[in-house]
Formats: C-alpha cells, sequence, structure tokens
C-alpha cells in the first residue's frame, strides 16, 4: 500500500489508541511486523501543546518506519497549526481523527462528532491539507448511527479535499465499541474512491485478518485492541499474508524476553513513577489469558519501583507454567 511517497512494507498498521500507542508500544508493534504504526492522537488546542502528555505524544525521535501524527479537533485553523507542527516535529504523515467515540472529545464536535457536519469535514480537510506538504489522510467511523450511515459521502469529500488514504472502522459512533463491526459500510466506501482504504475492526486472527481484505476490498488493515498483549500478532498476519499458513504463537521464553523489553522501555520513556504506572495495563495483558498469573498481576499491581517491577516478572516467568 502506497499513501504519498512512503510505501508500506505490509499492509497491517497499528492504530493510533489513546494511552496504548506511545512510543514504546509502536517500536515493539514495528519490529514485530506492522507496516505502519500511527500515534496517540494529539489535540489541536494550542494550549495543550505545552503539556507531558502532549509532548510525549509528539515524540518521535528515533521513531523507526513511517512517522505518522493523529490530531483531533474540530476548529479547522487550530488543526492546520497542529498539523504543521507535527511535520516540524518530524511527522511524514497527517492523519485527521474522525473515528473517536470518546465522549469528552464529542462534546467538543471532535472525533466522530463531525460525521454529523459533512461541510465542517470539508473544511477541515481542506484547511489541513493545504497547510502541509506531507500526506494527510482521515480515520473515520461508518456514520454517527445505524440511521445516519454516511461514510460513502464522507469519503467521497476526503477523496476530494486531497486526503491521500483513509481508515473506516466498521461501527457507528452510536454503537461505541458493542456488538460486531460491520464490514459492508466500508466495501462500499472502497467502490466509491479510488485512495487507499484500511479496514478496522474486530480483527483479531490472521484468517480474520485475510476474510476482511478480500470481502472489503480494502488496501490494508488496522489492528488495535487484538494487540493489546499480543503485539506477536502482526508477525502471524503478515505471514499469513504472504505465505497462507499460520505462524504459532511465540515460546514461553520470547513473550518472557518481550515483556521485559516492552516493560523496560515504559520505564525509560516515561520515568519510573509514570512508566511504573503504564506498565500495569500492558502486563495484565500480556498475561490475561494465564491462570496461573492471577494472584501475580494483584501483587504486581502494588509495586511501586521499576525494579521491583523487572524483578517481578524475571521471577514470575522463571517460576510459572503458561
Amino acid at each position: 500500500m502506497q499513501i504519498g511517497p512512503y510505501s508500506l512494507s505490509a499492509p497491517v498498521v497499528v492504530a493510533p489508541m489513546a494511552g496504548v500507542s506511545d512510543q514504546p508500544f509502536r517500536q515493539l508493534c514495528l519490529r514485530m511486523g506492522a507496516g505502519m504504526a500511527v500515534s496517540e492522537m494529539m489535540s489541536a488546542n494550542p494550549e495543550t501543546w505545552g503539556t507531558d502528555k502532549s509532548l510525549k505524544r509528539m515524540y518521535l525521535a528515533d521513531e523507526p518506519g513511517i512517522r505518522a501524527v493523529q490530531i483531533v479537533g474540530s476548529e479547522p485553523d487550530w488543526m492546520a497549526d497542529a498539523a504543521r507542527r507535527s511535520v516540524s516535529e518530524g511527522a511524514q504523515i497527517v492523519d485527521i481523527n474522525m473515528g473517536c467515540p470518546a465522549k469528552k472529545i464529542n462534546r467538543r464536535l471532535a472525533g466522530s462528532a463531525l460525521l454529523q457536519d459533512p461541510a465542517l469535514v470539508r473544511e477541515i480537510l481542506q484547511t489541513v491539507v493545504a497547510a502541509v506538504d506531507v500526506p494527510v489522510t482521515l480515520k473515520i467511523r461508518t456514520g454517527w448511527d445505524t440511521e445516519h450511515r454516511n461514510g460513502v459521502e464522507i469519503a467521497e469529500i476526503a477523496e476530494s479535499c486531497g486526503v491521500q488514504a483513509l481508515t473506516v472502522h466498521g461501527r457507528t459512533r452510536a454503537c461505541l465499541f458493542n456488538g460486531q463491526a460491520e464490514y459492508d459500510t466500508i466495501r462500499a466506501i472502497k467502490r466509491h474512491v479510488s485512495i487507499p482504504v484500511v479496514a478496522n475492526g474486530d480483527i483479531d486472527t490472521p484468517q480474520k485478518a485475510l476474510a476482511v481484505l478480500e470481502y472489503t476490498g480494502a488496501d490494508a488493515i488496522m489492528i488495535g485492541r487484538a494487540a493489546q498483549g499480543q503485539p506477536w500478532l502482526f508477525n502471524r498476519i503478515r505471514h499469513f499474508l504472504t505465505h497462507g499458513s499460520d505462524l504459532p504463537s511465540p515460546e514461553w521464553d520470547e513473550i518472557r524476553a518481550i515483556v521485559l523489553e516492552h516493560v523496560a522501555a515504559l520505564h525509560q520513556f516515561y520515568g519510573e513513577a509514570k512508566g511504573v504506572r503504564f506498565a500495569r495495563k500492558h502486563v495484565a495483558w500480556y498475561l490475561e489469558k494465564y491462570e496461573s498469573a492471577k494472584h501475580f498481576r494483584r501483587g504486581f499491581n502494588a509495586l511501586t519501583s521499576a525494579e521491583e517491577q523487572l524483578d517481578a516478572l524475571k521471577l514470575y516467568f522463571s517460576n510459572a507454567i503458561a
């Protein structure tokens, strides 16, 4: 798949998940087979740019692969400024969030709330595309609710404004993450536009990835929640799409190495206090399917230092049976 001058090494993209897709997670997923990783969304409100959260989300130093930054907001001029700032910090692609269903985002008429206002969608896209000389992409849902699935209309507006790729999550805003994603709208969008389309939603196995690609005709897929606790899913999907056979999940020793590497990277990236807090949820995801980890997770969540966390994980992986 091609986005402007950039060619993805695999048709599998890491979703921009707030609180998850930070630099340590993106780098890990890229190393484990993802073709591109999109940053956590950054607010277009300039009052937030100097906060520690925004600075961490914008941090692109030593970022491997294609550097894609997602911005969110509803003021066209602020969005343009945020795009220019992203490019000045090293972004090679600017992605616009019109898919987030969170209430705190939608209350500001941003994220998926924008799908209710196609005219404002057009104004934002035109303004941002004109503001930067890098590819602009867009992430949407299929519509605001099931009675107003206007994904095709929004996709056509995006293409006419110069957007160079479109990611579609197969739910409406009203659906949140409930029920099952539907792919008929993504299929219809792909038939109505010529820009690359990325399918997103409930893709959690290599077999599902292939089925969604074949059904929708999409150029790539985006993986979000399914990669939490199993970043090696990208390698499995990549191998299945290329060779038609599935790779086994990593052996216990390899999982141990991945978890320790990830947790240490979180400590280094955020500093000890925040790194320890962020590590708790990732470790919970890595170990949630193991019966032997239930008691360990409770104790792990009480640890307050980086050294304690790493020592506890080493001991757990040495003694536990997968």
